[in-house]
């Protein structure tokens, strides 16, 4: 029998910071990529930097056998592969959907099996590192599937990942590691905005705070990441408060399936909840510092005539 021609075009659906950087880094990497999203300028730009896209999961089904979701949650996971014109039922057996959303591990368990019965693999795989990373092929993967998927799904890994780590060989097990990594990611977050709170309200400067924080035990990834959006007053959503309002709740919803509690990360919801509460909730998370903010009476560092400029 002859066998049929490798088709070696990727699709990713999702072409926000996240899933345009990994966009990018792929096509860098020489793989033929197709980008899916809902907003025409999305899709513009990525063609503008020399992809091509579509408007529909299901336009992208016939010209990919491996398809990348690195949308925001469960319920686009579903609509991307279930809703009208979706991609699942548009697939050829076979096929290989590599899940990068953070989703409950339970829900992964669940998709995999739905799309193994449909004759499809799945590679439970959520991402961190950021957009800087994603853009630079450098991404952790966490993830878990069959050998047969981290076959199909090699090349496309490579591309966008400097580590891949392979966690089980059923999905449930990446999205059960990245939901250790949002809970500590949303605790440091919050704890590092409350540190700067704190730190201000005492009357010292917050320039002077982070650098000794940053090259002394206290410091963090997070703390350094996200304090200089503090200290530059420039809340431009690279990860926004609804995130981790999200993923924050993901966490509790899996506790209360194991009666596990976890008295830490529900203080660190409760922040992220509230700022979103006060309008927040599309600004960068590291706007959470506003809640005290606005409890105490402190000021928060300005924005420069510099970024006013550049804003204007």
């Amino acid at each position: 029998m002859e066998q049929q021609p490798r088709n070696d075009t990727v699709g990713v659906i999702g072409l926000g910071a996240m899933g345009m950087g990994i966009a990018n880094a792929m096509l860098e990497a020489g793989l033929p990529v197709i980008g899916c999203d809902v907003s025409a300028s999305a899709r513009e730009t990525f063609e503008a930097q020399g992809g091509r896209s579509v408007p529909t999961p299901a336009e992208l089904a016939h010209e990919c056998e491996v398809v990348l979701l690195v949308v925001v949650n469960a319920e686009q996971v579903e609509a991307v592969l279930f809703g009208e014109r979706g991609l699942a039922g548009e697939l050829a057996p076979g096929s290989l959907i590599v899940q990068c959303a953070t989703v409950a591990p339970s829900y992964a368990e669940a998709l995999g099996e739905r799309l193994k019965a449909m004759d499809l693999d799945m590679l439970d795989a959520p991402i961190s590192g950021g957009a800087a990373k994603a853009r630079a092929g450098e991404l952790s993967v966490m993830s878990s599937g069959s050998d047969a998927a981290y076959a199909k799904g090699q090349a496309a890994l490579d591309a966008m990942a400097a580590k891949v780590y392979r966690l089980g060989d059923t999905p449930g097990v990446g999205s059960s590691v990245k939901l250790v990594n949002q809970h500590l990611a949303g605790v440091h977050i919050a704890a590092a905005a409350e540190a700067m709170a704190l730190g201000m309200r005492m009357g010292i400067d917050p320039e002077t705070l982070y650098e000794v924080i940053t090259h002394s035990a206290g410091n963090s990834w997070m703390f350094e990441n996200r304090v200089p959006h503090i200290l530059k007053a420039d809340y431009t959503p690279l990860s926004a408060v609804d995130i981790f309002v999200k993923d924050l709740n993901i966490v509790h919803q899996t506790g209360r399936e194991l009666r596990l509690s976890m008295p830490v990360a529900a203080s660190a919801l409760q922040q992220f909840t509230a700022a979103s509460g006060a309008g927040f909730g599309r600004e960068d998370d590291a706007a959470v510092i506003k809640v005290y903010q606005r409890l105490s009476a402190f000021e928060l560092p300005e924005a420069n005539d510099a970024q006013r400029e550049g804003e204007s």
